[in-house]
């Protein structure tokens, strides 16, 4: 039909319909669709809904998302539509998400550095926030050189609480993402929140161990150049290696970075979907959990 549609002007209808084998009524109904949407089938009036909204919730995620983030998301809006379905008008429509590549282990370790014991155990799931933080960095290329990024992520709801972007890779820099994470969760110490990073040199530095200490966290520390007991900062870091940094060719300066991670953090934190949370956004997944938490407290 697409080749008829093309030639017809050119060509006639019925020449052509009669070199294709195809019946010019069959090629007149299908104009006649064409040109009333409302003698189209049924499916293919839905397809066109949901073309407009699997459109709509790729582009709200920056173009991330991929058919299971897109079903997910549909179905939370109230959109009853199957998976294969969003799957076939997305290959259709040239639509998909982005994939993570590879990791780089970024851990300069020190094996004279005295190391807290690993209170983890490759277990990052907790029952509430501000109960085990997971810190990690990573780095990016610009024009400039290399430019380092620094996440706090709170293990409840994988919510990024503190994050920085330096030029150089110091203690001092994750220090300061480290503050920015005790200023936003206030921790006490009757939450016990146990702090849990590789061995990488800065987050064992005394000025980072000390903050540790004045902020009533409990330092936790995995093994040197295994990424499994940091998985979840792992995770976390090819996230935004995927859905930020790799899908730009070049980044000119460390700001240029800054801001896109400024970006990226907040939709993360208030947007994104997450399976192991239940296909919510980590900020409504704490919302959810102190919702319930008053609501057991009014009760007793």
């Amino acid at each position: 039909m697409g080749f008829i549609e093309a030639h017809h002007k050119d060509l006639g209808i019925e020449p052509i319909c009669r070199e294709l084998a195809v019946a010019p009524s069959s090629w007149h109904e299908h104009a006649a669709r064409l040109a009333d949407a409302s003698k189209r089938s049924a499916r293919a009036q839905r397809d066109d809904v949901l073309r407009a909204q699997i459109e709509r919730a790729h582009a709200a995620s920056f173009g991330l998302y991929g058919t299971r983030k897109i079903w997910h998301q549909l179905r939370r809006e109230g959109t009853k539509v199957a998976k294969c379905t969003v799957e076939r008008l997305m290959q259709a429509m040239g639509l998909a998400g982005i994939r993570r590549g590879k990791k780089t282990i970024t851990t300069v370790s020190n094996p004279k550095a005295p190391c807290p014991l690993d209170k983890v155990n490759r277990s990052f799931k907790v029952t509430r926030p501000n109960a085990l933080w997971v810190v990690d960095f990573t780095y990016v290329h610009t024009w400039a050189g290399f430019v380092y990024v620094a996440f706090v992520i709170d293990a409840f709801a994988r919510r990024i609480v503190g994050w920085k972007v330096s030029t150089s890779a110091t203690a001092g820099f994750v220090l300061d993402a480290l503050e920015q994470a005790i200023h936003a969760r206030r921790p006490s110490a009757e939450d016990g929140l146990i702090h849990h990073s590789d061995r990488g040199v800065q987050y064992l530095a005394m000025n980072y161990t000390q903050r540790l200490a004045e902020a009533n966290l409990v330092p936790s520390v995995g093994s040197v150049g295994d990424s499994y007991d940091n998985a979840l900062a792992e995770t976390i870091n090819g996230l935004y290696k995927a859905e930020v940094i790799w899908r730009q060719r070049s980044w000119p300066t460390a700001a240029a970075v800054e801001m896109a991670t400024l970006r990226w953090v907040d939709w993360f934190n208030n947007q994104r979907l997450f399976g192991p949370i239940g296909h919510i956004p980590p900020a409504e997944a704490e919302a959810n959990y102190y919702a319930a938490k008053q609501d057991l407290d009014m009760v007793a």
